[in-house]
């Protein structure tokens, strides 16, 4: 009975870190949407923070990412949605993860009139400390592109598909 018990404690952990991670990761998705630069640079770790994101420099360092976010995404002009997807969260040892998300992004350019879709794939690592779990690493894999851009008329006209415009893309096209 003790180790039926401790079994059924041990996966009960499982789900609640499982749970946790996720949480953590929507929380950073709602940040980027909502311009949060402070509550961004709390779900990454402040120890070790690799952050590569295909199309951008790799960042060693939450704070270098963070300072290119503020820059780039948290204009009023930019509009962002991030919709995270599909996740599959592996614990790897007492106070590590792995994860993978499908990321559905959309990005309105007010400014420049353009709209920017793109799929993304999702790797990170996880790490437990301080009695919470931190992003330590993340990097996407761009599974698909779509940018358009407003026509005099008001209509949306394709500029890219499939492929970026040669980097850096941005979404003055």
């Amino acid at each position: 009975m003790q180790d039926r018990l401790a079994e059924l404690e041990q996966r009960l952990l499982a789900m609640e870190h499982v749970r946790a991670i996720k949480e953590l990761k929507f929380r950073y998705l709602r940040a980027c949407d909502r311009k949060q630069p402070a509550e961004v640079l709390d779900c990454l770790d402040p120890d070790r923070a690799i952050i590569a994101y295909e199309g951008f420099p790799r960042f060693e360092t939450r704070e270098s990412f963070v300072q290119i976010f503020e820059l780039m995404g948290c204009k009023p002009t930019i509009i962002d949605m991030h919709h995270g997807e599909n996740p599959e969260i592996v614990l790897t040892g007492p106070a590590s993860a792995t994860g993978t998300w499908d990321l559905f992004f959309q990005s309105i350019d007010t400014e420049a009139g353009t709209v920017l879709q793109m799929g993304c794939a999702y790797s990170d690592v996880y790490t437990l400390k301080q009695n919470r779990w931190w992003i330590s690493e993340t990097a996407t894999q761009r599974t698909s592109f779509l940018m358009q851009k407003k026509q005099p008329d008001g209509s949306l006209a394709v500029v890219a598909m499939g492929e970026p415009p040669a980097a850096p893309y941005s979404t003055k096209a």
